[in-house]
């Protein structure tokens, strides 16, 4: 019980990144690359306190390709969120996320069954239609901008993987991306935006809904098999899409939902298939 609840706390923390960054944005309350400053100089510091309450050694640096991945992942998320609905740009994250992994697996040499084939077609055409042109389709600068951000994420989570203590790796990567987030708010400094809700949303993103989720989920992650944890995310986007229509009133249109079971279904698919 203790393990579903802890999964089920991280699962529900990363799908709160996307409602808060959307809160944010979509009303105008802080600009994208103050909001993007402001949740990782708050998300480094609340990972630093975890990895100092628990007496964690700390690497010696950073490695320059996690720093630039993770970078990546935060700074698309929050300029995609300008024009994306809650649930749509959840599922492109996630969507992008799952599907960068399948293809460095089948590059490293991995073989797929004819099953697992069908199920990344599936999630392919999923995403596809989700992006594709039509009245309901998402912006194209917002989907681009969470694409990139989904394979930076997939990047960090792949370099990352062999870490012995993740959650340090993280806090240290979140230390190094602070100067480069802050480059991107003097660069745009013209169009500074800024409130309190805002300021609150973006330091709640990045020291709990970020940081502290990043700790839950690394503590539970060797508690399930790694089958469990692909497929536990899974939910994320629901979460994500759920939220923007309880909170922010959003609708869900047949694109989103169709896409949605297209796309996971097909990843959940592959990852069965695989385990």
């Amino acid at each position: 019980m203790k393990t579903v609840l802890l999964t089920a706390s991280a699962l529900i923390a990363f799908a709160a990144n996307s409602l808060l960054c959307r809160m944010a944005l979509g009303q105008g309350l802080i600009d994208a690359a103050t909001f993007t400053t402001l949740r990782v100089s708050s998300g480094a510091l609340a990972l630093c306190a975890l990895v100092t309450l628990r007496g964690g050694s700390w690497p010696s640096r950073p490695r320059v390709s996690m720093v630039i991945g993770l970078f990546a992942y935060m700074a698309g998320f929050s300029f995609a969120y300008l024009s994306l609905d809650t649930g749509t740009g959840a599922l492109i994250l996630f969507g992008v996320v799952q599907l960068s992994m399948f293809v460095v697996a089948l590059r490293s040499g991995e073989t797929f069954s004819r099953r697992a084939w069908l199920g990344f077609g599936m999630a392919v055409i999923g995403l596809l239609w989700q992006v594709s042109p039509g009245v309901s389709a998402p912006d194209p600068r917002g989907a681009v901008l969470m694409t990139v951000a989904g394979i930076g994420w997939a990047a960090y989570t792949l370099l990352g993987r062999g870490s012995r203590q993740p959650l340090t790796t993280t806090a240290t990567n979140f230390v190094a991306v602070v100067p480069l987030v802050l480059l991107i708010s003097f660069a745009m400094r013209d169009d500074m935006q800024l409130s309190a809700a805002g300021v609150g949303l973006a330091m709640v993103s990045g020291a709990v809904t970020s940081g502290v989720g990043y700790a839950i989920w690394y503590a539970v992650l060797p508690a399930l098999r790694a089958t469990h944890a692909a497929t536990a995310q899974l939910a994320v986007p629901a979460l994500a899409a759920a939220g923007g229509v309880l909170v922010l009133h959003e609708p869900i249109s047949l694109r989103l939902v169709g896409a949605s079971v297209l796309t996971l279904g097909g990843i959940a698919v592959v990852v069965l298939d695989r385990s």
